[in-house]
């Protein structure tokens, strides 16, 4: 074939965007699915057909969470609820989050990891954001797990809500983020697996940080307005 040939062939089609990966099938772990947001997730995951397991320090505190929430989902130790599932959501608090990684790093070495973690500091005046040295949670979580595969997702949902049985539907869209294409299709695709949320593609890892840090203006909003407060993206 000529240059000219290959000037005049035709390109191949775009990827569609929103020609996500069925994900279905996959084992999802909650690394602090004892605390409000990652029992949120867990119950709203869950309702939505996927297989789920809770993580906790300790087997029994995520074995009676599991129970509580029902639905199939199981409880184990943190570092057996890692090694079970395809998919590993960070919910743990802020100031245990670099050593709850750290103990973990051969468990998810080779999974997904999706990091939902904001760190937040409080004082008389509000939430405020905290910058990690590494520059996000998220960021920390790459450089303590360099064997995974590590996303940032889910940070701007509302507990309340999450837990709530009678809500059918959350309204809101998720910023995924992420070094590679695939790794954040696959937590777009899951994010969609619940009703009324979207997976939104928004970046790489450097981004992190300002989407984490915008929990803390939604605190704000749902303080003023006494909401549960969450995103939309516009045009997309």
């Amino acid at each position: 074939m000529t240059s000219q040939d290959n000037a005049s062939a035709p390109k191949p089609a775009a990827k569609d965007p929103w020609d996500l990966p069925d994900v279905s099938g996959l084992v999802v772990g909650v690394l602090g699915g004892t605390g409000d947001q990652g029992r949120g997730l867990a119950y709203r995951l869950a309702r939505a057909g996927q297989k789920v397991i809770i993580g906790s320090r300790a087997a029994e505190r995520a074995g009676t969470a599991a129970a509580e929430l029902g639905l199939g989902i199981e409880g184990a130790e943190n570092a057996e609820c890692a090694r079970r599932s395809d998919v590993v959501i960070v919910a743990v608090p802020w100031d245990g989050h670099a050593k709850t990684l750290e103990a973990l790093r051969s468990e998810l070495a080779g999974k997904l990891v999706v990091d939902c973690v904001n760190p937040l500091g409080f004082d008389k005046k509000g939430a405020y954001a905290l910058t990690p040295a590494e520059g996000s949670a998220a960021e920390q979580a790459a450089a303590l797990l360099p064997e995974s595969r590590v996303t940032a997702a889910f940070h701007h949902l509302s507990a309340v809500l999450l837990q709530d049985e009678s809500i059918e539907e959350i309204d809101t869209d998720v910023m995924v983020l992420g070094e590679d294409r695939a790794d954040t299709d696959l937590v777009q695709a899951l994010a969609g697996r619940i009703p009324g949320m979207r997976g939104v593609f928004a970046g790489r890892l450097r981004n992190a940080h300002q989407v984490e840090s915008l929990v803390a203006n939604l605190i704000s909003v749902n303080r003023r307005y006494k909401a549960h407060a969450g995103l939309r993206v516009t045009d997309v």
